[in-house]
């Protein structure tokens, strides 16, 4: 994949290439910042990689890495912004059934406060051990088909 390969079809895309007008906060070589358009609160935001890159799937470990230390540039400044800011909320949808609606991975960063009306709506569920610990074997076997043995993140 390219740095630069694009979607002509993706609106994230056409905000990397100047396309789509957007209100840019922070960006390097590799990663974009900019304001939410239909933002949660005030000073929401989006990380994304310049890169086209539907989901998780796409993007290299040393890419997500970057981008996960502009969202925490970015949590950072939205606290010592003079935005309201109580808190910081970091989501990232994956997904359709995660209901990811653009198809270019971004990470949303918003910040809280205790009087917002953002909410997500779960339904906590209780699991026994055994459940658990059967979860848990089914991940590592996910992490053994991707060539990474449980507890050597580098591979």
């Amino acid at each position: 994949m390219e740095l630069f390969s694009g979607d002509p079809a993706c609106a994230f895309c056409g905000i990397v290439f100047g396309r789509v007008p957007a209100s840019r906060v922070y960006e390097d070589a590799r990663v974009l910042s900019f304001m939410d358009i239909h933002p949660a609160a005030p000073g929401d935001l989006l990380v994304i990689p310049k890169m086209h890159a539907a989901g998780l799937e796409d993007v290299d470990e040393a890419l997500m890495a970057h981008l996960f230390r502009v969202v925490h540039l970015m949590a950072r400044a939205l606290r010592r912004s003079g935005l309201p800011c109580e808190g910081v909320n970091v989501f990232l949808a994956d997904g359709e059934a995660a209901d990811q609606t653009v198809f270019h991975l971004h990470v949303h960063v918003f910040p809280r406060t205790s009087d917002d009306r953002f909410r997500l709506e779960v339904r906590w569920q209780e699991r026994s051990r055994a459940a658990l610990d059967d979860d848990a074997a089914l991940v590592r076997a996910g992490l053994q088909r991707s060539g990474i043995p449980p507890g050597d993140p580098t591979g």
